[in-house]
């Protein structure tokens, strides 16, 4: 490795860039628009003359946020605080020093600028024979690239299981407040009381406690003491997390900034009380005040529904089953952000054996990947998929090639059943996965890497085949995949 200053590796490019201002943002356009916030994309424009496609690829940083983002597409420039920064490309990939400025913890400084302590580093570049070795910087992006492409498969599984809960409570009980389905009417203030919990300062809610403690917004640090020996129902009370809803582990502390169930005044299953409320949406009784607050007296007179005791049961049943797959998720969720960052440590230090990693035959900035709308599509998540049902479930799974066919035979079932409804690789991973934990509950399988891969080659073959077919969602301004109607 070779270290150079910051100025050597990149420029500021931002006065390359005529800068858009936010209220001229808009919500459909030719070119995107970037700027320092979280959003991948801020906004849309069709104005040509604020579009810089000569600098590519380029660098996105947010002097105050501290987001960074990579583009490779001609792109318009938000205002204030982003800064377009260009690589040297006789010294390095813009890929990998992407990479390599995402493992660096730069100085929190709230709101203040923070490109000035940016400009302080040094970046390592990996060097042989005396000159830039740009091999290895591939092989580098090459696997930070694959494993972040698990995290965000994790993360879209994550949610989607979120929104399957969300269904499944719609399913059993419909909406509480039109109540379609004829339950007994009630209000909450009829079935639970709730009360404040107790405040913690800083330093006590940090504690090398076992007893972890929640606030509005879940976890919030551990303490040496509980309040609760069983687990109790926790909904946020105040500003921007009020009227989320969380269930503790046993022996955990609430503090202030969360209600608490008190009380049950009829019998009540926990797993189900959470998922009415959440399906309530408290937040909406929050108010508009600066400070947005959820209180016993606000939520008491809300109109709900009685739902026998069973049912709620039966519910529980198999949410309980559905969690134990999301606790699978999220678990491998964390071990691959461990991994990612232990990756990035090794790759900037020289420590990591590159000579494993296979030299892909493209280059970072030209490697070709899935559209994300391909992957994931928002408007095919309400669409109910209905698997067909296979003899000897757990002896296919435990052959790769009956398992490969068990997924194809699921995908066309799929592409069958879609009509106009666009085609989402996670939908259906999502639905397969549910499937197995309906199916094998003492089983721990679980879809990976290999399914995955499986399932993106059968959507290129079912493109070049004429099964389904790309288009474009003008409103929305993304690709979409539909089957092709027979």
């Amino acid at each position: 490795m070779k270290w150079y200053p910051f100025s050597e590796v990149i420029t500021d490019a931002t006065s390359k860039f005529s800068k858009i201002k936010a209220s001229e943002y808009q919500a459909q356009g030719k070119y995107k628009i970037i700027d320092q916030g979280k959003a991948p994309i801020a906004g849309y424009t069709d104005d040509t003359n604020l579009v810089n496609g000569q600098l590519l690829p380029i660098l996105i940083f947010g002097d105050h946020t501290r987001a960074l983002k990579y583009e490779n597409d001609p792109i318009a420039l938000g205002a204030d605080g982003a800064k377009a920064l260009w690589v040297n490309p006789d010294l390095a990939h813009t890929r990998y020093i992407y990479y390599y400025l995402r493992s660096i913890q730069l100085k929190e400084a709230g709101y203040s600028r923070h490109f000035k302590f940016l400009k302080q580093i040094e970046i390592p570049i990996p060097f042989e024979n005396n000159a830039p070795d740009f091999n290895n910087q591939i092989r580098i992006v090459h696997l930070l690239g694959k494993v972040e492409g698990l995290i965000a498969v994790r993360k879209r599984n994550l949610k989607e299981l979120d929104d399957l809960l969300k269904s499944l409570f719609l399913e059993f009980f419909g909406d509480p407040v039109r109540n379609e389905k004829g339950w007994e009417p009630t209000i909450i203030g009829q079935l639970i009381k709730v009360a404040s919990g107790n405040g913690l300062v800083a330093k006590d809610m940090n504690t090398q406690g076992p007893h972890k403690v929640y606030g509005g917004n879940g976890v919030n640090g551990v303490h040496s003491e509980y309040m609760f020996d069983a687990p109790t129902l926790v909904i946020g009370r105040v500003g921007y997390y009020c009227g989320s809803v969380h269930i503790t582990e046993p022996k955990s502390w609430v503090t202030d900034n969360a209600l608490y169930v008190k009380k049950f005044l009829k019998r009540t299953d926990l797993v189900f009380l959470k998922h009415l409320l959440a399906a309530h949406d408290l937040n909406k009784i929050a108010g508009r005040a600066a400070q947005p607050l959820v209180s016993g007296s606000r939520i008491y007179p809300i109109p709900t529904i009685d739902v026998p005791f069973e049912k709620q049961q039966a519910f529980s049943a198999i949410v309980e089953k559905v969690e134990e797959l999301r606790s699978r998720y999220q678990q491998s969720f964390i071990d691959l952000e461990a991994l990612f960052n232990t990756l990035s440590q090794q790759a900037f230090k020289g420590t990591l054996d590159l000579s494993r990693v296979p030299l892909p035959g493209i280059e970072p900035e030209e490697e070709k990947a899935m559209p994300v709308e391909l992957l994931h599509n928002p408007s095919a998540e309400g669409f109910a998929i209905h698997l067909p049902d296979t003899e000897n479930l757990l002896e296919t799974l435990e052959n790769a090639d009956a398992r490969a066919a068990l997924i194809t035979q699921w995908l066309e079932a799929y592409r069958g059943q879609l009509g106009n409804t666009p085609f989402s690789i996670q939908h259906f991973m999502t639905a397969a996965q549910t499937r197995l934990v309906e199916r094998q509950l003492d089983n721990d399988f679980e879809l990976g890497t290999n399914e995955f891969e499986h399932i993106k080659t059968w959507v290129f073959e079912a493109l070049a085949a004429g099964k389904l077919v790309q288009a474009f969602d003008d409103a929305n301004n993304r690709i979409e995949l539909k089957a092709v109607q027979v």
